[in-house]
């Protein structure tokens, strides 16, 4: 089973480009309505991050599979696991090979990946995933090496270059073509059609998404919507920590269940017996504020600025009186 190639996605241009230049035409001639203004060339840039698979926009840089080693197990494990494998239900990223034919196959990779370029634009343009775009390129470099090692494409003295990037052959390559096939086939209906009011939603598709964060049997999260907020099987919890139960599951679970970027652990009394002794109004400060120090950092409000004030406290109190 060939795999249609998703030209949006998968083939990538210099989309950032062209809304960059989109922009500076319609800013230009927005000037004369005195509206907006003409973005300069380093806002540009900020945007323009895109990496085509001919390579261009890759930035100068080494990186071998020995130093993302050190990088993958430090960031990026946690999630995708120490071989690849995927924790829980997080994506895997090696294996896979020889799947694309089952009802489910793994699209990982190495199993269905068709340009090196993508994985480099991916890392540096959204992982870690606590903290999208910290990396420098050369780790950028090195953490694709390594993920390419893991996938056996490279060898384990291999070193990540902008040269040698676009020389590499992915396993399903070949396998892609160009879908042009009109986006709509279908005439719109316009009669004897389904009334809306009557489609009952019987199953959610499971398993494609990793949603264990969000519930633990890794439901897509509609039966957990039902179900949250729902303290019954905490009754020794005070209220304000009852009430934060549900940012907790919604928000801070993905990091303070795993250990992710430094974050304690919740339940590990040891652990959060220090940050427990600086009070609560640090915890709540660090909570909402943001705070980076050598024991890990933590995003403000957990990168969801949705979030009031309040609601952020009383996630704090759930984790605090759940690990004393």
């Amino acid at each position: 089973m060939f795999s249609s190639l998703n030209i949006s996605t998968m083939k990538k241009c210099t989309l950032a480009a062209v809304i960059g230049a989109t922009l500076l035409s319609t800013l230009a001639s927005a000037s004369n309505l005195d509206i907006g203004r003409a973005p300069t060339a380093e806002e540009i840039a900020g945007w323009d991050i895109d990496i085509r698979p001919d390579g261009k926009g890759l930035p100068p840089g080494e990186g071998s599979v020995a130093d993302g080693e050190v990088i993958y197990e430090d960031k990026c494990a946690v999630c995708h696991g120490v071989f690849g494998e995927g924790e829980k239900r997080w994506p895997k990223l090696a294996g896979g090979f020889d799947t694309l034919t089952d009802d489910r196959p793994e699209k990982t990779v190495g199993s269905y990946w068709p340009y090196a370029s993508t994985l480099w634009d991916y890392i540096h343009r959204t992982m870690p995933f606590p903290e999208p775009q910290s990396l420098s390129n050369n780790e950028v470099y090195a953490t694709t090496a390594y993920v390419l090692y893991l996938n056996e494409i490279v060898d384990e003295d291999f070193v990540l270059t902008p040269d040698n990037l676009v020389l590499i052959a992915m396993p399903n390559a070949g396998n892609f073509y160009r879908d042009d096939r009109p986006d709509v086939i279908n005439e719109r209906c316009m009669e004897n059609c389904k009334d809306p009011a009557s489609i009952e939603v019987v199953q959610s598709l499971r398993g494609i998404t990793p949603t264990d964060h969000f519930k633990e049997d890794g439901n897509d999260g509609v039966a957990y919507q039902e179900e949250i907020g729902k303290t019954a099987d905490i009754p020794s919890l005070f209220e304000p920590a009852k009430a934060g139960l549900a940012t907790y599951q919604q928000v801070c679970k993905a990091c303070h269940d795993s250990g992710l970027a430094g974050a304690p652990k919740l339940g590990e009394k040891t652990n959060w017996k220090a940050r427990i002794a600086t009070g609560k109004e640090t915890l709540y400060s660090h909570a909402i504020n943001g705070f980076q120090g050598e024991s890990g950092m933590m995003p403000a409000k957990g990168g969801q600025t949705q979030l009031t004030d309040d609601m952020v406290k009383q996630a704090v109190d759930y984790m605090v009186e759940s690990s004393q």
